[in-house]
């Protein structure tokens, strides 16, 4: 398992990124995989601006927020001076932001129920574009965790494919943080698999090397780059 390196005010960030491109490289190769085959998510929510630049400058391209609103007012001016990122949604996603959401993100990774869905659909409707979307699986069952729960999860992935025509490219997952993750990844796997979906977004800073040996295509990696927020 992935150690997470001690971060204070003096580190620095472009190296902990450089790490992790390493460790990624390294665990794809591992599972007979390329490096290309796995794109590391930066998760930047809660980092500003001036933490992110660095970072943008080393060469890293594709991100991960929590926050609609947060991530608007701050990906919005440095898009026009990096027009080729590519933003992740990985927070819960409320239905009155989706306008706001498809409008900035190319991937929504919580697509999670069918209110949700129908309001993806029914935009994407009116605008003729709609966004990446993966499905989050509660795979833990956790009450307190959004996500659809592993028995109803090929349910709503039909629904979405046939109900309401989305493009709905992968699944996602978080873990519980007292459990061994890796049966949750297989799990997430499992559910891919059978629904012949090839993206897996799984795997954060404490444990996206055992997410790539089960599959991940995408890790969310924030803390072992940005530090602790």
């Amino acid at each position: 398992m992935h150690t997470i390196r001690q971060h204070n005010a003096f580190v620095d960030n472009t190296a902990n990124l450089e790490f992790v491109k390493e460790q990624i490289s390294a665990a794809a190769q591992r599972s007979g995989r390329g490096p290309d085959d796995v794109s590391l998510v930066a998760v930047s929510k809660a980092f500003k601006a001036a933490t992110i630049m660095p970072i943008l400058a080393a060469g890293q391209r594709v991100f991960g927020e929590n926050r609609v609103q947060e991530a608007v007012d701050k990906w919005v001016p440095l898009r026009a001076k990096y027009p080729e990122i590519r933003l992740h949604l990985i927070g819960s996603l409320q239905s009155n932001k989706v306008s706001d959401a498809m409008s900035l993100f190319d991937v929504i990774e919580t697509v999670d129920r069918p209110k949700l869905a129908d309001a993806i659909a029914r935009l994407r409707d009116r605008i003729g574009y709609c966004p990446d979307l993966l499905v989050q699986v509660n795979t833990g069952e956790e009450p307190q965790k959004a996500g659809v729960w592993p028995g109803k999860a090929d349910a709503f992935i039909d629904r979405c494919r046939t109900e309401f025509a989305l493009p709905v490219r992968g699944l996602m997952c978080i873990p519980p943080l007292d459990e061994e993750p890796s049966l949750h990844f297989g799990l997430l796997r499992e559910i891919a698999l059978r629904n012949n979906l090839g993206s897996l977004s799984m795997g954060m800073s404490a444990d996206y090397e055992i997410a790539i040996a089960f599959g991940a295509t995408h890790v969310r990696v924030g803390t072992a780059i940005f530090g602790r927020r």
